[in-house]
């Protein structure tokens, strides 16, 4: 059975840093493109990172530069570090690996 569990979101205050994580289970990771995904109320899912199976990374614009997405073939798992956290980046979080998708990880960025 196929599960992606995100972990690690929560409150933090603009320029806080925080780390997500999505550890999956039932696949091998290292064969596929991983990606995290945000979705803020009143605005469309956003494509945030996303890491191929040969290790290519690509980022939103809005986030280059404050994000690092990275994985661990041996822990099956993929993170999302997030730094400078703005309010704006205050979304529901999901782990996709096409085609599964995570439960979902609220962050919220306010003082």
């Amino acid at each position: 059975q196929v599960q992606l569990v995100e972990s690690g979101g929560g409150l933090v205050q603009p320029g806080g840093s925080l780390r997500l994580s999505c550890p999956a289970s039932g696949f091998t990771l290292r064969n596929y493109v991983m990606m995290w995904y945000r979705h803020a109320p009143g605005k469309e899912r956003e494509l945030v990172a996303s890491i191929s199976a040969g290790g290519m990374i690509n980022y939103a614009d809005s986030v280059k530069g404050r994000v690092t997405i990275y994985r661990d073939h041996g822990k099956n798992m993929v993170w999302l570090q997030m730094n400078s956290l703005k309010p704006e980046d205050t979304a529901v979080y999901y782990c996709k690996i096409p085609p599964f998708w995570g439960q979902g990880t609220q962050v919220t960025v306010s003082s």
